[in-house]
């Protein structure tokens, strides 16, 4: 006898069908899985048994082979537990087939027979959906995660019992299929734009990197207010869209970072020792790294030449592409990284160049081998650079009667509303390619002439022209203007510091 139940495992950023089939025999009392399964598939062999068991099912004293298929797909995780089980009582003929018929069944089982909560769920009903299942059954704890996905039937299952007595309907699951998503708050209470004094300069960069979703740099000596300005942008962005809670909350289950959805926008925020892999992704498994855990929110890198350079370098495809490709021996993954970068480092190593309140005791050589740690393509994905000064601690305890904050984040978002009626999609100015700035960006004459004259002088190259555009054009929006003429454009050069 033959039994066949579907099942699916998440592959990189994606996910696979899996039939687990399975054959009883005669022949001595055993149990085998086959089919390129890992050490934790492997074992679940066990938990299957203890599982049957203590659920009051009885486990065949015959020979069972249960086959993973594909068998030239490597299996790993224990997405599988469940259909195992319910393939054995198939064999045992405690279920029928048609029991299980078109359905799709994820979870890991405990020894009790509990239904445990496993990663990237929403990796897998994409997966399921797409293979056209229409019903779907999972560890209860996975059921918030999996209603983003609209179209397709989630059920969540509490004990293996429970899903037999559903199947053989003697009584049926209550679980609603769509719960009340609750969004799951910062931490802690991030920075607003009234507690920075002074700064006007920075924070003016600042609001218009945030309404252009542009990368920024910010430089200067210790103490200056870079961090604080950097923990700002987290609290001036909107919050995301129901399709970028969903991108969001796939990352952070294929992570195994949150059972929850995630209805903030992230806010990463790596220490410089970090391991390559754990910033850009990869390890034997290639999971995904900070950059892809910034996704659609702020990537927050302090002390930028601190980090190694390999990371750096790394960078660049993100940055211009937000994607980044894991490539192993036996697996190629791509993890989207749309993020945007916000950026810190001093002027000197020891942070205090051209400071007039402090002697910097750094030579010219290790001046320039500091700075030197930027290459100049990583630079040129930068939009804005702006040098941030200290402010006198005479005004740092003035208190502030103005509400700046809330006045610029709804500025900030009536400029992202320009933008995605204007493109048609939730796009940002950031992300337009030539072709979409020649189609959508209106310059006027006075703006070509300037930005001509000043890319001569300057010797811009292609990306930097183009970005200078980019900038101008959100700065318009922040105005409400419909063309970029000369004061948009003066004012994008003036973010185009050098270090």
């Amino acid at each position: 006898m033959i039994s066949k139940v579907y099942s699916a495992i998440p592959t990189g950023y994606d996910g696979k069908i899996i039939e687990v089939e399975g054959d009883k025999s005669r022949g001595l009392p055993a149990f085998f899985i086959v089919g390129m399964a890992n050490k934790t598939v492997s074992e679940a062999k066990e938990r299957v048994r203890s599982a049957l068991r203590s659920s009051d099912f009885v486990f065949p004293d015959q020979k069972i082979t249960i086959n993973l298929a594909p068998a030239e797909l490597a299996k790993d995780g224990t997405y599988l537990d469940l259909s195992i089980a319910l393939s054995v009582l198939i064999l045992s003929q405690q279920l029928l087939p048609a029991d299980v018929k078109n359905r799709l069944f994820i979870g890991e089982l405990s020894l009790d027979g509990s239904i445990r909560p496993v990663r990237g769920i929403i990796n897998v009903i994409e997966c399921a959906k797409q293979a056209g299942f229409k019903e779907v059954y999972l560890p209860l704890n996975n059921l918030n995660q999996a209603t983003l996905i609209p179209g397709i039937k989630i059920i969540g299952v509490a004990t293996l019992k429970q899903l037999f007595f559903h199947l053989k309907n003697i009584q049926l699951i209550s679980t609603p299929t769509h719960q009340s998503i609750e969004p799951i708050e910062p931490a802690n209470e991030l920075p607003t734009l009234d507690q920075i004094r002074g700064q006007d300069i920075a924070k003016r960069a600042l609001n218009i990197a945030v309404a252009g979703h542009h990368n920024i740099l910010l430089f200067g000596p210790p103490g200056s207010g870079k961090t604080l300005l950097a923990q700002t942008a987290a609290n001036l962005l909107p919050p995301p869209t129901k399709q970028e809670q969903l991108d969001i909350t796939k990352i952070y289950s294929l992570a195994g970072l949150s059972e929850q959805v995630i209805s903030t926008r992230p806010f990463r925020s790596p220490h410089h020792t970090s391991s390559s892999i754990s910033l850009i992704g990869g390890g034997a498994k290639a999971s995904p790294g900070e950059i892809s855990l910034a996704h659609h929110g702020v990537l927050f890198l302090d002390e930028l030449p601190e980090f190694s350079r390999d990371f750096l370098e790394a960078l660049r495809q993100p940055l211009e592409d937000h994607i980044i490709s894991i490539s192993r021996a036996k697996q190629k993954t791509t993890y989207p990284a749309d993020f945007m970068l916000i950026a810190t480092m001093n002027p000197c190593p020891c942070g205090f160049y051209q400071d007039p309140s402090h002697p910097c005791n750094c030579t010219p050589a290790q001046i320039q081998n500091y700075r030197k740690k930027l290459s100049g393509p990583l630079l040129d994905r930068i939009d804005l650079t702006i040098n941030v000064q200290k402010v006198p601690n005479q005004l740092l305890l003035v208190s502030s009667i103005n509400q700046e904050h809330n006045v610029v984040k709804n500025t900030i978002t009536d400029a992202i509303k320009r933008q995605h009626q204007r493109f048609g999609t939730e796009q940002f100015n950031s992300r337009l390619s030539p072709t979409q700035i020649a189609q959508t960006v209106h310059l006027t004459k006075g703006a070509k002439d300037l930005l001509s004259r000043a890319s001569e002088r300057l010797g811009l190259s292609a990306r930097s022209y183009f970005k200078i555009i980019k900038v101008a054009q959100t700065i318009a929006d922040l105005d409400v203007t419909e063309n970029v003429g000369t004061k948009q454009i003066s004012e994008a050069l003036s973010y185009r510091d050098s270090i």
